[in-house]
């Protein structure tokens, strides 16, 4: 566990190596429910989908990273990050703002909030060059879930790394729902069985003045799409096909002693393909859907360092996006290229840290038949600083200010029969202040008495508008829906942090703690019967804690998660409200010369509860886990 909070000019929220490993969490979503500010939909299950929202912004105002490039959707806008497990994964960080980087694409600078998945590197044991780690997991819901993963050093400056991993479930687990009477009806969740592969081959390598990496993913799934849980339907047919493929590189180096030049490129294919087929549930209406996304991306930022103090980046990256799609009477075919530009500046003393940044956006749509968009262009001003109290550096006060918009997806300005090309993109600024408060910060005492050897704390405030909100209306009927800039919603909220970590004699505790206080309301119009109304599932209390407990070569951890009562309507009225939930999971893991044994017990008072209505999640379900490796 991190011995600080964060201390970067915009703070950062980080689970890495252990702490990440001894969750009670299968993917990358389920890692981000430990943070605060964030909610997380997730339409129930392992294969279910899952997309993340922070600070009342929405999900497209969250942009994904993988090894610093970004997982774009041009189409709907938002990542699956249900398909991203955390068997591959040593670090997942959330910012509000950009990172405290000068050296980074432009469009590090283009997202409200930026999630980045660290993926692990090769590590040796002293001089061996070759390194294995075999896992599988296996529990509730006849979940399989075997991973292998190779390392080896090629050379003294160049590693590769190639895994693989397999995920199976049935997807089925009891619960109640709803019905006039109340939750006195159960049944079984049917159709919501997934099978997925995923493989990926790393290449690293560095130099004196530079670091170089490559990436190739590629996952493929089928999974059944049971629908929401209304009127009594419990089960459905649909099915999801999903192939994605991705090839990224970035190349960073010193070519003088004070200007360091990256490179980033990148390659993305994703095939959706969608059945819903009348012959296997009758309450369907045909559809065979299939879309292909591609997707090319290239990058190029420059650092020049005036002085120690004060230094100065450029960066400019363009990216074509096409959307193919077959199972339309008409569709748009659209295409997309956008040019990012910014300029950022960063200077710091001793105490005091400023980083400023200014991005230009240009976007141009293309489409083979119907109208398209006009060409967009805006400017995005950042300013971030922060500030230590004292000359031992143990507290900072932080503050951030920053506008951000958000392009219409293709599907919002295309999609048959749905699409407006008439949006107007999305605006929004972001304020925030708050401080970090280092209490206490010792090296470890490994003396029998009690010590207390971490005590950090950390408290934000924020403010979020947001304008020309999109949202999807109906129009002559209910059958016929359109986008729609309607929609200003304002955000005030505040988060608290907390980290302690002590031990005694050969016992260690570390526990980290959340809290979100927030209001997200309707301020579109004072006429509106729902103005001032907290927007449909943003919760006003959320908070989490995660707890471990060592002993020698013993783990024991618990986390905890609850998310408040909130709506599933615009309308705060009590038919659409959704009550408080929260989950209770236990893991203990033992480690051995040769690998880790660990069993998960998650949700174990068997709550009943939907995050997204009409989706119910798991109750009680169990997982055991075998780990081997050959080099730590």
């Amino acid at each position: 566990m991190a011995r600080r909070l964060s201390a970067d000019v915009v703070p950062v929220q980080e689970l890495r190596g252990d702490e990440l490993r001894t969750l009670s969490s299968y993917s990358v979503a389920d890692a981000l429910r430990f943070f605060s500010g964030v909610q997380v939909k997730d339409y129930g299950g392992v294969g279910g989908l899952k997309t993340v929202n922070v600070r009342g912004m929405g999900s497209q105002h969250v942009a994904v990273f993988y090894d610093n490039v970004e997982l774009h959707n041009a189409q709907n806008g938002v990542v699956d990050l249900g398909r991203f497990s955390l068997s591959d994964i040593e670090a997942v960080s959330l910012y509000n703002g950009e990172r405290s980087r000068l050296l980074q694409p432009a469009q590090n600078y283009a997202s409200q909030s930026a999630v980045y998945l660290q993926s692990r590197r090769p590590h040796f044991a002293n001089s061996g060059n070759f390194g294995v780690r075999a896992a599988f997991k296996a529990g509730s819901f006849s979940t399989l879930n075997p991973s292998l993963r190779l390392d080896l050093r090629l050379s003294s400056k160049v590693s590769t790394s190639l895994s693989a991993e397999y995920l199976s479930t049935s997807g089925r687990y009891c619960f109640r729902y709803a019905t006039r009477g109340g939750y006195d009806t159960t049944a079984t969740r049917r159709g919501s069985d997934l099978e997925a592969w995923r493989t990926e081959w790393s290449v690293f390598g560095s130099s004196g003045r530079g670091q170089w990496h490559m990436k190739t993913y590629f996952y493929r799934s089928q999974r059944g799409l049971p629908g929401a849980v209304v009127r009594g339907q419990i089960t459905r047919a649909d099915r999801q096909g999903d192939t994605n493929f991705m090839w990224q590189g970035q190349w960073q180096r010193r070519l003088a002693p004070r200007y360091r030049l990256l490179l980033t490129a990148k390659y993305a294919y994703d095939y959706l393909h969608f059945l819903s087929d009348p012959r296997l549930d009758v309450s369907a209406m045909y559809a065979n859907l299939r879309f292909r996304q591609q997707e090319a991306y290239v990058s190029m930022a420059h650092e020049l360092e005036f002085s120690r103090e004060w230094s100065v980046a450029l960066a400019s990256d363009f990216r074509h996006n096409h959307l193919n799609a077959s199972g339309f009477s008409q569709f748009a075919y659209p295409s997309r290229q956008t040019w990012l530009n910014s300029v950022a500046a960063r200077w710091h003393n001793s105490r005091l840290d400023v980083m400023a940044s200014v991005l230009s956006s240009l976007v141009f749509d293309h489409v083979r038949s119907g109208e398209s968009m006009p060409s967009r262009s805006e400017l995005s001003p950042s300013l971030a600083a922060s500030w230590w109290t004292s000359p031992q550096r143990r507290s900072r006060l932080h503050v951030l200010a920053k506008h951000v918009f958000r392009m219409p997806t293709l599907n919002d300005l295309y999609y048959t029969m749905v699409g407006n090309a008439h949006l107007q993109p999305e605006r929004a600024w972001q304020v925030s202040a708050g401080g970090v408060f280092n209490l206490i910060d010792r090296p470890r005492h490994d003396a029998s008495g009690f010590r207390v050897h971490a005590l950090s704390l950390q408290a934000d405030a924020y403010w979020n508008r947001v304008s020309h909100k999109i949202v999807a209306m109906p129009t002559s009927n209910q059958f016929r829906w359109t986008m729609l800039n309607l929609g200003k919603v304002d955000v005030k909220g505040m988060e608290l942090k907390a980290l302690l970590a002590a031990n005694l004699g050969e016992w260690s505790f570390e526990s980290r703690a959340t809290y979100t206080l927030e209001r997200a309301v309707d301020v579109t119009s004072h006429n509106d019967a729902c103005y001032g109304d907290q927007i449909p599932y943003m919760p006003r209390h959320s908070g989490s804690l995660v707890a471990s407990l060592s002993w020698r070569t013993w783990r024991l951890n618990y986390s905890f998660i609850y998310t408040g009562g909130r709506y599933d309507q615009r309308a705060n009225i009590p038919e659409n409200h959704l009550p408080a939930w929260y989950t209770n999971d236990v893991a203990l893991a033992r480690s051995f010369s040769f690998g880790q044994v660990s069993i998960e017990l998650n949700n174990i008072f068997n709550q009943k509860y939907d995050i997204v209505k009409g989706y119910p999640m798991p109750g009680f379900h169990a997982f055991a886990k075998v780990v081997l490796y050959s080099a730590p």
